[in-house]
């Protein structure tokens, strides 16, 4: 299954996203949200009485630190809590005891296949592979993107590949053709999904054709 989740911290943009009924979830960062002056707890209630049912929640700090504030988050929030840690021995230390209780993780900040590996190992839920920082950087997301897939199909791993840092409408359609279950974009990028020349042209044709009929 195709998943789409948009990568913000504006509530009124994951509003109306969500109300187009395609939107299965939300990525963002404590950062983000406090930068709009919000408290970022607040920002996941209001998310999930609007409904979204997959949040990341970012954690930080040393292992310990990072496993109690997961803890804390997952049962705060419930079965929305998706907890977000970074590809790091600290942040895969967490990772794993996570999954052993059961609560959902995504491994952040994944450059390469050795580390989406070791996070599957580690029972991430989603490894986010960033693909519009590697392409920065002067190699293919998209081709990370379907290595990691690749990798993880022929091993048989459960884990799911999350696209994030998506630019494009291109890199969306690729990532899917590559293997992601999971893309996640800013809002721009989703209402582009929606757009092409042609459905304007010839949605402007239906309508001087119907305006035709009627006279």
């Amino acid at each position: 299954m195709m998943k789409i989740f948009l990568d913000t911290a504006d509530v009124s943009d994951i509003r109306k996203g969500y109300e187009t009924g395609l939107i299965d979830g939300i990525t963002t960062n404590p950062t983000l949200i406090m930068r709009s002056g919000r408290n970022p707890e607040d920002v996941y209630q209001e998310l999930i009485d609007m409904g979204i049912p997959d949040i990341s929640m970012e954690v930080v700090g040393d292992a310990n630190e990072m496993l109690q504030e997961g803890l804390r988050l997952s049962d705060k929030f419930n079965g929305a809590a998706t907890i977000k840690v970074p590809c790091t021995p600290d942040g895969l230390l967490v990772c794993k005891e996570l999954h052993k209780a059961k609560i959902r993780t995504n491994v952040t900040l994944i450059f390469s296949v050795a580390q989406a590996i070791l996070a599957a190992k580690a029972g991430a839920t989603y490894v986010s592979p960033f693909v519009g920082r590697c392409n920065d950087n002067s190699f293919s997301g998209v081709e990370l993107v379907r290595a990691i897939s690749g990798t993880l199909r022929t091993c048989g791993s459960p884990t799911e590949v999350l696209a994030a840092s998506l630019r494009d409408v291109h890199h969306v359609s690729r990532c899917f053709l590559y293997g992601a279950g999971v893309v996640t974009m800013p809002p721009k990028v989703f209402w582009k999904m929606y757009d092409h020349v042609l459905t304007r042209e010839g949605l402007a044709q239906f309508d001087a054709d119907w305006a035709n009929v009627q006279k």
